[in-house]
């Protein structure tokens, strides 16, 4: 039996009919050459039929909302969804039953998650191998992003001769030997409160610092962001939207303009949501505010959440996407040299009481009209190495997230590869056409390459790292 912390157990709180409180990840394959037209049923049947029984964290199940407790009676066709598209099916027809599914919750009853397989998908051209996909929704208080990606990466091989006899759910199987690195540990009564205390002084610091900072705008503080319709209040439909950039493209800009990738794609999202509402007539004459997650993990483990987020000012209300990118860009430094002052317990508490405010807001909706920001923005490390399943091999992974009420869409993605995979999770009564946001990104992209080309050639740079100082930009 496992205590929940109180992060996992704000997921569970927070979760309504309209407000599904899971993680998803939709993993697109290409079928192996020369394979028969029964592969994808085979799969389903090894996993079907095995014998070898969920390990953790697929193996728990809620009790009094207090603690996680091992499942004694695991039920294979209630986790397990064999689905066959109508035909033709193309990665349209696909996202949208996955739009459908990840607005369903899941069942508390049971261990908080379910696997969906689901085959007959076109081709990517003419001649390619025919594709099936993976659809994988886990509850948030089980894991968080990054736990999630080390769960992918475990339950696939890096080898494409390597059989996966094992279910997904059952990875822990096949890897005893890292049994007590990827375990939550579990810390006692006395240890926990020495390390509570230790985080008082240097929490009201930072807390202290922050208010000496007011009114600069690379200073970020939970009310800073205005209203938008980014923030309505949203229903149970969703719609997701993905698609794959090439990562060099956004490795150029960072390194012409000299600042980070996640800098970069900060910068291209806050370009393509301001397009976005622009289009609409509903952009807000103040910036938009981004939550920005970051991880705290500092080892293997892929328990519960260890994350901390940092508000980032997008500059969507400046229409020079390099005074924009510049914004963001100190902003974000702000908030990591903030984090790097602290360790992880004194970053939670920070975190706890700094944005304490806006907890109570989502759990109880008192201020519907005041966000302590706009939309969450996260950037999940995936993986380097091609992953395959019985040989056939991974081509997309995009990780679809939460929204809830004021917080209308959430933008997360991965890196594989050599590419990076936007998902975009929306509500589609809140934000119709959101599928056009993967347009605009491809144009502020592409604008972003253009611009950063120009001041390469003349020589600026939006931060010189040797000195540390912010250089003139361009109105």
């Amino acid at each position: 039996m496992r205590l929940l912390t109180a992060v996992d157990q704000l997921f569970l709180l927070l979760e309504s009919r309209k407000q599904p409180m899971h993680v998803g990840g939709l993993f697109l394959f290409e079928l192996p050459e020369n394979a028969d037209s029964g592969f994808v049923c085979q799969l389903v049947k090894q996993m079907q039929d095995s014998d070898v029984p969920p390990t953790f964290p697929f193996n728990q199940v809620l009790e009094h909302l207090i603690f996680w407790q091992k499942d004694k009676h695991f039920d294979v066709e209630h986790h397990l969804h064999h689905v066959a598209l109508p035909q033709p099916a193309r990665v349209r027809e696909l996202l949208m039953y996955v739009s459908r599914e990840h607005g369903r919750l899941l069942d508390r009853a049971m261990p908080l998650w379910e696997c969906h397989v689901i085959e007959g998908i076109q081709p990517e051209s003419e001649g390619a191998p025919e594709r099936f996909a993976l659809y994988f929704k886990i509850h948030h208080s089980l894991v968080d992003g990054i736990a999630a990606m080390r769960l992918v990466k475990k339950s696939l091989s890096q080898s494409p001769t390597e059989p996966v006899t094992l279910p997904i759910w059952s990875l822990m199987a096949r890897h005893r030997n890292q049994v007590n690195a990827i375990l939550p540990t579990e810390k006692s009564i006395r240890n926990i409160l020495k390390e509570q205390l230790s985080t008082i002084k240097p929490v009201f610091t930072e807390l202290l610092d922050n208010l000496k900072n007011y009114g600069d705008d690379g200073y970020v503080g939970t009310f800073d962001a205005p209203m938008s319709i980014l923030n309505k209040r949203i229903s149970a439909s969703r719609r997701i939207a993905a698609q794959s950039y090439d990562i060099q493209r956004f490795n150029d800009i960072a390194e012409r303009l000299k600042i980070s990738r996640n800098d970069v794609v900060l910068a291209v999202c806050a370009g393509a949501i301001r397009r976005y509402l622009i289009s609409r007539d509903a952009l807000p004459s103040k910036p938009l505010i981004a939550f920005v997650p970051m991880s705290l993990r500092t080892d293997n483990s892929i328990s519960g959440n260890q994350l901390s987020f940092v508000l980032a000012n997008l500059g969507t209300h400046l229409d020079n996407p390099l005074r924009r990118i510049e914004l963001i860009h100190r902003s974000m430094n702000n908030g990591k040299r903030r984090f790097r002052r602290m360790n992880q317990a004194q970053v939670i508490n920070y975190s706890v009481i700094a944005y304490a405010w806006e907890g109570i807001n989502l759990a109880t909706g008192l201020f519907p009209k005041k966000q302590a920001f706009n939309l969450i923005i996260s950037n999940v490390p995936g993986s380097e190495k091609p992953l395959y399943w019985n040989g056939a091999r991974l081509q997309s992974l995009y990780p679809a997230s939460i929204v809830f009420n004021g917080q209308a869409i959430n933008i997360t993605l991965a890196t594989y590869l050599d590419k990076i995979e936007f998902c975009i999770t929306a509500c589609s009564k809140a934000l119709p056409h959101i599928q056009d946001m993967l347009t605009l990104i491809e144009e502020e992209l592409t604008l972003l390459e253009t611009t950063s080309k120009e001041l390469e050639f003349e020589g600026i740079t939006v931060k010189d790292k040797s000195t540390k100082q912010t250089k003139k930009l361009a109105p």
